[in-house]
């Protein structure tokens, strides 16, 4: 199946592909899509609808996007739907990260939730969202050599670890867009049959 992934971002791309293996994804590279796409939705699920409608007049292939927020408890859900920008719209990955380890400085509880959305618009125009969440908490610093976005802080409380200090394999146990990709893909092996 060729599945278009509303997205440039290799470490997404690889994810992707991963989970997803016997699909083809292709990038909006791929398919000649080099506008920006304003997210301008309340919530993550929102936002990867707005990804995959926009991208629908360049293909006629199946279509996924993913929105991944990250929630602190005690930040009253921030970074959450902002995660991406929440140390400014030009922002790094880790001036993301030094954000927020700055504005947990003083604080105990450091429970945090991942979540993540795909949206899949089928050719039809038929639109599913799919979410996955994992739980953990925000690290006093940033531990790891892998990844990407908040991965260096995000510690997983059953494997001990952050995302970061895990291999590819072992992230994509615990992994919370993982997780909506996985619902995602028996979804369409129901379509195939």
């Amino acid at each position: 199946m060729d599945i278009v992934l509303a997205s440039n971002n290799k470490h997404k791309l690889r994810e992707v592909r991963e989970i997803l293996k016997g699909c083809n994804i292709f990038s909006l590279e791929d398919i000649g899509f080099y506008s920006e796409i304003e997210e301008n939705g309340k919530t993550i699920e929102e936002n990867a609808l707005i990804k995959v409608r926009a991208v629908r007049p360049y293909t006629d292939k199946v279509i996924i996007a993913d929105d991944t927020g990250l929630f602190v408890e005690v930040l009253k859900g921030a970074p959450g739907v902002y995660s991406a920008r929440y140390a400014g719209d030009d922002a790094t990955f880790a001036d993301n990260n030094k954000k927020l380890l700055t504005a947990l400085e003083k604080q105990s509880n450091r429970k945090a939730t991942f979540r993540s959305a795909i949206a899949m618009q089928m050719p039809d125009g038929e639109e599913k969202i799919f979410l996955g969440e994992i739980k953990g908490s925000i690290a006093f610093a940033c531990a790891g050599e892998h990844g990407f976005g908040y991965d260096p802080i995000f510690y997983v409380d059953e494997s001990k670890k952050t995302y970061a200090q895990m291999s590819e394999e072992e992230k994509n146990q615990y992994s919370h867009r993982a997780l909506a990709l996985l619902q995602l893909k028996k979804y369409l092996a129901g379509q195939q049959q």
